[in-house]
């Protein structure tokens, strides 16, 4: 799966405002009734197409039709996800669509937002450079990785794929070095030969590999937690509009599982409507075939494995980005509130 940006600004304080790109409002088929009445959902997403269900239930108008003709969608679009999780616990968006290693690290600091939901399981494959030397995990000694952002679940998954192969995190040639590179910097930075390797979201490693200039080491269902099956994209709101909305958030879960189920029984339709909605967030299209392949990297369930996440968590301690907390205080037991999944799959 691929990028995207977006078209307008959001309107986030401090650094917030200068890394997540902003947002357009999806108009209710009644814009020209009672705009009184009209309710504004202000809704998260990544500029990655390892939110397709996000993207598919936008373009079919899935939110739009369970949650009503008065509702209008404001569509914000993030980079990463410590902006995504800053901004949900902030109030500037009411849900969304993030990655657990972020949003576990903002909900240990601020408990104000629950996950609701899975949309995503898996989709990051390990990539080499072409030349760099490297066919194994183990090659990684003494090399340069990069993973999107400090914290992402990226780099979750490549520390539990270190800790596997006996490998450390070092600042020094001893062990793995770990930089921090937006995708598309990433993919500049293979081609020039200025990494070693990475572990990124499709569809940038199908992209390297296509490109000559990588290829893959560890596939999207080898890749830990659960040998690719972890939760990679949930969907989380905050307690405010859980409290004030609760059936909103229950018709968001519904929108979603469609938009899942519509994916799998459409994949061809479903190619379409998510190059639709990258043009939308980023003013540029993907090729086709290359959502196609990275759709194939994907395993879209609105489950979520509580084990997973804590798994993750625990490295995010390790790691120093959960701090003031030691490994056997973790709990999570309130973080996930599946409750309203749980009606939706009862057809309640």
């Amino acid at each position: 799966m691929k990028k995207g940006s977006v078209l307008l600004a959001v309107l986030l304080s401090g650094a917030l405002a200068l890394s997540a790109c902003g947002g357009k409002t999806e108009a209710p088929n009644n814009a020209g009734g009672d705009a009184a009445a009209a309710k504004t959902v202000r809704l998260g997403i990544f500029k990655n197409v390892t939110h397709t269900p996000g993207y598919v239930a936008l373009e079919q108008g899935l939110f739009q039709k369970h949650w009503g003709d008065n509702v209008k969608i404001e569509v914000q679009a993030f980079d990463n996800g410590s902006d995504f999780s800053t901004a949900l616990a902030t109030d500037q968006i009411d849900l969304g669509f993030v990655g657990p290693g972020p949003s576990t690290n903002q909900y240990i600091k601020s408990k104000n937002f629950r996950i609701i939901s899975g949309s995503n399981n898996g989709g990051a494959v390990l990539v080499a450079g072409k030349d760099s030397g490297i066919n194994s995990v183990k090659d990684l000694a003494g090399k340069t990785v990069a993973i999107p952002t400090k914290g992402s679940t990226n780099e979750i998954s490549l520390r539990l794929l270190l800790q596997e192969n006996n490998l450390k995190v070092t600042t020094d040639k001893s062990g793995v070095q770990i930089i921090a590179r937006a995708p598309a910097d990433t993919l500049i930075a293979m081609r020039q030969k200025e990494i070693d390797a990475t572990l990124i979201p499709e569809p940038w490693g199908t992209q390297m590999e296509q490109e000559g200039i990588g290829k893959v080491i560890v596939p999207w269902d080898q890749i830990p937690p659960n040998k690719g099956n972890y939760p990679l994209v949930i969907l989380v709101a905050g307690d405010k509009f859980l409290k004030e909305n609760r059936e909103l958030a229950k018709k968001a879960i519904k929108a979603n599982a469609e938009a899942i189920e519509f994916i799998k029984q459409n994949p061809d339709k479903s190619y379409e409507l998510v190059n639709n909605r990258l043009k939308e967030l980023s003013g540029k299209g993907m090729d086709v075939g290359l959502i196609k392949a990275a759709l194939s990297h994907l395993n879209l369930t609105t489950d979520v494995s509580k084990e997973a996440i804590e798994e993750m968590a625990r490295v995010s301690i390790e790691a120093g980005y959960i701090k003031d907390m030691k490994k056997e205080e973790l709990d999570l037991s309130k973080f996930l509130d599946l409750s309203l999944l749980d009606e939706v799959k009862q057809g309640k």
